[in-house]
């Protein structure tokens, strides 16, 4: 593998997320553009751009301490933090790092390029321990996130917040959800271990992997036995409290983890809609492979006028927008493309989503309202403001999570639940 073809891919995706682009969109569009690259490549600089964006904070604090002159092009600054990243986070040697640092700095066309990345990386080698401690007091350097996010982290969690930070900032598990439907946790288990993989069961469908493996290695994966879903992410089906026969709405509903959840756990009229038609196809998909159906609709759960027959229903699963601040750290971008701002936006759209998705809910119905956002505003307090406006609406509590927020630990990702019941 040439280590610095691997940097240019990276450095590519860096510098178009730091713009404002989702990581994962841009890294399929690169992939695509750069055929010629091995999978090995490609995943080496999946490795390097999801750790330069999980210690952004970082990085960025350690090359100020290094640049005093203002650096104005984006590319090779990007390249920097790749270089910083490796050297500070990688396995490979500190003279390949730099060696293959430069030699991508000189495919530039850029002649003062070279030099400069062969200096300051060069120079970090030398003065590591004393730039290190240069940045110690700056909370962002310390955590990698914005100064915003600690802030509200501290004042909504006094005990947790640094767990918390921490806990984004980790390597996400592999988690597995088995279809009951073809078999148990413990059968897929047995299965796992005959074919050399070690894992564990969380509970009921859940399984983790003790290493990550691509889940067309996995048995059974494309016969349906099994999806990917966060452990946490497979509460919302059991809390929903389906029975066959009912007729179920799943709001918002892409990629259709959730969705098929649901139907794996009893027969029920299943529609699910999503604004999205690509998004929608991605549920279309994996309902597929589960060999499971529902009434697919394009649309906007928010405008009832448009999809609605009519006939209310007896389940609601309203997994809305959100900051998606309990999963940053399966998506690291997230911490770089939110502003504190955009949390105030989500807060409108939930409301917006609430209030329609009531209008279509049976009485005596529940709707779950989830996110996968940690912080208070996007969670018990909008369901507080929910309920001082609707009259007919009370919160069913929850065996677990007992408050209804889930926080992000090593075993599944932050998320909030809440579980309503027209009355």
């Amino acid at each position: 593998m040439t280590l610095d073809k691997s940097q240019q891919f990276a450095v590519q995706a860096i510098s178009q997320v730091l713009g404002g682009r989702n990581l994962a969109q841009t890294l399929e569009q690169l992939a695509w553009q750069h055929p010629q690259l091995s999978p090995q490549q490609r995943a080496a600089a999946q490795d390097i751009s999801y750790g330069v964006l999980r210690y952004y904070g970082r990085l960025n604090a350690i090359l100020k301490q290094l640049i005093t002159n203002r650096l104005d092009d984006e590319t090779v600054r990007c390249l920097l933090l790749a270089g910083l990243y490796q050297l500070e986070y990688g396995k490979a040697s500190a003279h390949a790092v730099v060696d293959h640092a430069v030699t991508a700095a000189a495919s530039m066309k850029k002649p003062w390029a070279k030099g400069l990345v062969n200096a300051v990386l060069r120079n970090f080698l030398r003065r590591r321990e004393a730039v290190l401690a240069g940045i110690e007091q700056d909370e962002q350097a310390r955590y990698s996130y914005p100064q915003w996010w600690i802030s509200k982290l501290k004042q909504q969690y006094p005990q947790q917040w640094e767990n918390l930070l921490q806990a984004g900032n980790a390597h996400p598990p592999l988690t597995l959800r088995v279809n009951r439907r073809r078999m148990s946790a413990d059968d897929y288990l047995h299965k796992l271990e005959n074919a050399g993989f070690a894992a564990r069961i969380l509970g009921r469908e859940s399984i983790m992997m003790a290493q990550p493996v691509a889940v067309e290695k996995l048995p059974g994966f494309a016969a349906g036995e099994v999806s990917v879903q966060d452990y946490g992410a497979q509460f919302a089906a059991h809390l929903l409290d389906v029975r066959d026969n009912m007729r179920v709405l799943d709001a918002c509903c892409a990629p259709g983890g959730k969705t098929g959840h649901v139907l794996e756990l009893a027969d029920v009229a299943m529609t699910a809609i999503d604004s999205e038609e690509a998004r929608l196809a991605r549920t279309r998909d994996n309902l597929h492979r589960l060999g499971l159906s529902a009434r697919l609709i394009t649309g906007d759960a928010g405008k009832p006028e448009g999809w609605w027959d009519g006939q209310p229903f007896d389940r609601i699963l309203a997994d809305v927008p959100c900051s998606a601040s309990g999963i940053v750290r399966r998506h690291v971008d997230i911490k770089w493309l939110r502003r504190e701002t955009d949390i105030a936006n989500f807060v409108a759209q939930q409301s917006r989503l609430l209030h329609a998705l009531w209008r279509v809910l049976a009485n005596g119905g529940k709707l779950l309202y989830v996110t996968c956002s940690i912080f208070i505003e996007e969670n018990q307090r909008q369901i507080d403001a929910f309920l001082t406006r609707q009259a007919d609406a009370r919160q069913l509590a929850l065996d677990e999570p007992g408050n209804g927020q889930l926080l992000p630990c090593a075993d599944h990702d932050g998320f909030f639940y809440a579980l309503l019941q027209k009355i």
